[in-house]
């Protein structure tokens, strides 16, 4: 195989593969697909002649092929993919699966003997606010009766996002509230304004990145702006159980997060950007792609690489089944066709990213805020929120609340007031136990202990995290150590293997909660091995989740680790 003659270098082997695939994610989206589509065989029988055909080794066609759960797992005509995370767990205390196994009659991660079923689990398909959930093919179903649902007992159902602004000028759902389009801000800004312009005004916003590290924008920006073949990529991987605003925003008003994309290529110096859409949204990526042909008709994006200029060119990318895979560094990894596996950083991606080139992530949330902040002005956007943390953020109410969906609140709102005020508590005047935000990787809260503003600061002082902000109430009828073993099992299978601190430390995790701890084994040591030596934040965080979670239900989960 051959290689460049930098180290570090990606093989050229790839990259001409990558080009030949329309440059669409290397094998994945485009070769792997189409043989696993082509075949009722596991990957085992496939994947090594997809890679050989390309002249690479059989491995380069395994390692994402048995990685990717969309690629591994096994397909019937129809195919079923059930959520388990944990919005869905909580609404049904993780019995609907059993229920759908029942009414296909196939167990979850097969095919039935005729080929016509399979079932497959998944962790989040944004109907957190409606759970649990499935996707028969693309159609989703959701409610307490959705094993009659899928079994054709009863009529599909799957309600649309309820949304509410609560700060009286929307910033995120500015679009979706008054129908305004964000392609004006865009041809303004292509008209009188300079790549510098759209940097200081952002900087002066104060926005920080909205998918859990809270990184100043405008400096990510600045590390790359002017330099040559830079691509931003708007990561619409959205795993976060819990938290379905990215969805919302992809589906309802794909035309913001464009224009926001746009204006990030524009500050840049970028001539290329790439949406990459979780698989679990198909509605998402049909959007956004009809949304995309309309702004390259309409002359806002560039119809390819080579005629982008001050308008980018922008494709749509379908991701293929993987939590982890929304961190920066194993996206870029995924958008390269290899397996999802996080990155040891430095080098940055702002310095070599996707196919060694500088490259800029950013969240689909934190995208959808650029157009106004362009359009009013970064001192507006600053006078919002907290002095430290500004703006607004889309919270996401589970299906337990009285008033589940999406709100957007300013920064600094207390917890108490969101869930008491905007999610009118529990329904049928349930007891409020334990709250999570920010998914598997946040933290836990106990429900009398929700004076807190919704801030990264004030919940990490508290255990928690900010993350995507999605919030999954726990009432008593979860069973505290059930939800223990959803944690840890979560963790133990979205482990992208890359480092052994998680690979080894999530499994043993999982084997303490479910009693099968060794002679003498510390949990205190596993978690400070996971937190101090973990490649990236997914094995970071695990444990202080773990912790929270045993704060929050106090003397109900006493000695667990022991």
């Amino acid at each position: 195989m051959r290689m460049s003659g930098e180290p570090g270098r990606r093989p050229d082997a790839l990259r001409e593969l990558t080009a030949r695939h329309g440059a669409r994610g290397g094998l994945l989206p485009a070769a792997l697909e189409r043989a696993r589509a082509g075949s009722a065989e596991g990957p085992e029988a496939w994947a090594p002649r997809v890679a050989e055909a390309g002249g690479l080794p059989a491995a380069a066609g395994l390692g994402p092929a048995t990685f990717f759960a969309d690629l591994a797992a096994p397909r019937g005509e129809r195919h079923v993919r059930v959520c388990t995370a944990t919005a869905c767990f909580a609404a049904r205390g993780g019995r609907h699966l059993a229920e759908v196994e029942s009414a296909l009659g196939v167990v979850a991660g097969t095919v039935d003997e005729a080929g016509a079923t399979s079932l497959q689990t998944v962790h989040c398909l944004g109907y957190c606010y409606a759970g649990p959930a499935a996707l028969d093919g693309t159609l989703p179903r959701t409610g307490p009766d959705l094993a009659d649902q899928l079994g054709g007992r009863t009529e599909p159902r799957a309600p649309a996002i309820s949304v509410a602004d609560t700060t009286g000028a929307p910033v995120l759902l500015a679009g979706i509230a008054a129908g305004q389009s964000a392609w004006d801000v865009w041809r303004d800004v292509r008209a009188g304004l300079r790549p510098e312009d759209v940097r200081e005004e952002t900087a002066a916003s104060g926005l920080r990145g909205r998918g859990g590290a809270g990184f100043p924008v405008a400096a990510k920006w600045a590390a790359v702006a002017g330099t040559p073949d830079t691509v931003v990529v708007a990561n619409g991987d959205e795993g976060d159980p819990g938290s379905y605003a990215d969805r919302l925003l992809m589906e309802e008003d794909p035309e913001r997060v464009l224009v926001g994309l746009a204006l990030a290529c524009f500050a840049c110096g970028a001539r290329r950007g790439t949406v990459l859409v979780r698989s679990e949204y198909p509605r998402a990526m049909a959007r956004l792609r009809r949304a995309v042909d309309r702004a390259t008709a309409a002359g806002d994006l560039a119809p390819s690489v080579e005629a982008a200029g001050p308008a980018p060119f922008v494709e749509i990318v379908e991701g293929a089944g993987s939590y982890v895979a929304g961190e920066e560094t194993a996206l870029i990894s995924r958008l390269e066709g290899a397996r999802g596996c996080a990155r040891p950083r430095p080098p940055y991606p702002t310095d070599r990213g996707l196919w060694d080139t500088p490259t800029v992530v950013n969240n689909v949330e934190t995208l959808a805020a650029v157009p106004w902040i362009v359009a009013h002005g970064g001192a507006s956007y600053a006078r919002r929120g907290v002095p430290d943390e500004t703006g607004t953020k889309l919270v996401c109410l589970s299906e337990r609340f009285t008033r589940p969906g999406a709100y957007e609140v300013e920064l600094g709102t207390p917890v108490g007031e969101i869930v008491t005020r905007y999610g009118g508590a529990l329904k049928d005047g349930r007891e409020l136990v334990a709250l999570q935000i920010g998914g598997p990787l946040g933290g836990f809260l106990a429900g009398h202990t929700l004076d807190v503003p919704l801030t990264t600061a004030a919940l990490t002082e508290h255990g928690a995290a900010l993350g995507h902000a999605g919030m999954v109430a726990f009432d008593a009828d979860t069973d505290p150590y059930a939800l223990l073993r959803h944690v840890w099992e979560f963790a133990a299978d979205e482990s992208c293997g890359a480092c052994s601190p998680c690979r080894v430390g999530t499994r043993r995790g999982l084997e303490l909660a479910q009693g099968r701890g060794g002679p003498g084994e510390s949990y205190e040591r596993l978690a400070r091995l996971m937190g101090e030596a973990s490649l990236c934040a997914f094995g970071r965080r695990v444990p202080a989740a773990v912790r929270s979670l045993a704060r929050a239900y106090g003397p109900a989960l006493e000695g667990w680790d022991r």
